[in-house]
């Protein structure tokens, strides 16, 4: 995979750009007055395993966010600022990582080198964010829709403001909710600088859309090489971006701190439940760290191919199963019986029921009585 040669920028205690691994973003969506509250959640985004978190500081008292977030986190904080450069320049001297603000869009060009020069003495880069549902009615005007040409204008008109600012400390997104706009957007903007770009694919919708919007408008900007932090953006949980975003890093081998999960999706020839075994695998290997491949499968036709090159497999099979570790049978086993739960058949039964497989397909066994 050809990775794009972007300019490496530092966002506090990271680096982003210039062939670093790529940052998984988030921002909070309690109200900026909910200190605690926002705290509180930032807290989670951060063991969710978000590495850059962004507020929204909508007025002068949500600067006080910024200095709570900064007391209480390890990883970088943005703060999100539209209009008001006094905000950007309060935040600054909160101690806030980076910036996220449009320079066209904050008055005079005394304002722009205000806002720039302070985040030049602080080492504060600032992020330019060009959204298809906020662009500038001249250049809507010039193009007729918010296409990818016109948010690459955009962009790079806010960029110029800051290079007159001798100011190169830039990070640029630009966002639509229609992912064949952004993924060409982007990939006009990676030809015309190399300033990191944040991907992202804007108002993206609810959990399912979302995700698969993202999936394959930030996936298929990174597997050509284009892209250096991402947001999965859901009208959700937060942490519930965090993980899309990791997920959709581990799918396409960005991300190896976590083992890989297959399963077969299953289909008439699967004899054990394999759904339910899936899943408890995903659940118990959740907080793993380990870059092994695991592998669950329910049928002779790929289940002991699948296992046998995974680090550990299990192939099942009728009334009989294999463990594989690094291709390696470790151990086999044929059922020759197996016990009704009533718990978790509280329909049916009263009380377990102990059954004997007897040939291929015959069940021998008492049921003392049947709920009906």
């Amino acid at each position: 995979m050809a990775i794009r040669n972007s300019k490496k920028i530092r966002i506090g205690n990271i680096f982003i750009g210039g062939g670093e691994k790529i940052a998984v973003q988030s921002m909070l969506n309690k109200p900026a007055s909910d200190i605690e509250g926002s705290v509180r959640q930032a807290i989670e985004l951060e063991k969710a395993g978000c590495e850059i978190i962004r507020a929204a500081v909508p007025d002068m008292a949500a600067v006080k966010l910024i200095e709570k977030l900064k007391e209480n986190l390890s990883v970088p904080v943005v703060a999100d600022i539209h209009f008001d450069y006094r905000l950007a320049l309060a935040s600054i001297d909160a101690g806030v990582d980076k910036i996220r603000i449009n320079p066209g869009n904050i008055g005079s060009f005394d304002r722009v080198k205000a806002v720039a020069d302070a985040c030049a003495n602080k080492g504060v880069p600032i992020r330019i964010g060009v959204n298809a549902g906020s662009l500038d009615k001249e250049i809507l005007a010039e193009y007729g829709s918010p296409c990818a040409e016109a948010l690459v204008k955009s962009a790079l008109t806010h960029v110029e403001l800051l290079e007159r600012c001798d100011f190169g400390n830039t990070v640029i997104s630009i966002k639509s909710s229609t992912v064949p706009t952004m993924v060409e957007a982007y990939e006009l903007m990676a030809q015309k600088c190399d300033y990191p770009l944040h991907l992202g694919v804007t108002e993206a919708g609810t959990h399912n859309m979302a995700l698969i919007k993202s999936s394959i408008g930030i996936g298929s900007l990174l597997l050509k090489g284009i892209g250096d932090t991402i947001r999965v953006s859901m009208t959700d949980d937060p942490v519930r971006e965090v993980k899309a975003a990791n997920d959709i890093l581990q799918s396409i081998g960005l991300k190896t701190d976590c083992p890989d999960i297959v399963a077969c999706p299953t289909c008439g020839r699967t004899k054990i439940d394999l759904i339910s075994l899936a899943n408890e695998v995903e659940e118990r290997l959740a907080g793993c760290k380990k870059n092994i491949k695991v592998a669950g499968m329910g049928c002779a036709v790929n289940g002991p191919g699948e296992a046998r090159e995974a680090d550990i497999g299990v192939a099942g099979g009728k009334g009989e199963g294999l463990i594989f570790k690094k291709g390696e049978i470790l151990s086999s086993a044929r059922f020759t019986s197996f016990k009704l739960l009533a718990e978790n058949n509280p329909v049916s039964l009263i009380s377990d029921v102990e059954c004997e497989i007897v040939g291929d397909s015959l069940l021998s066994c008492f049921i003392p009585y049947i709920i009906l």
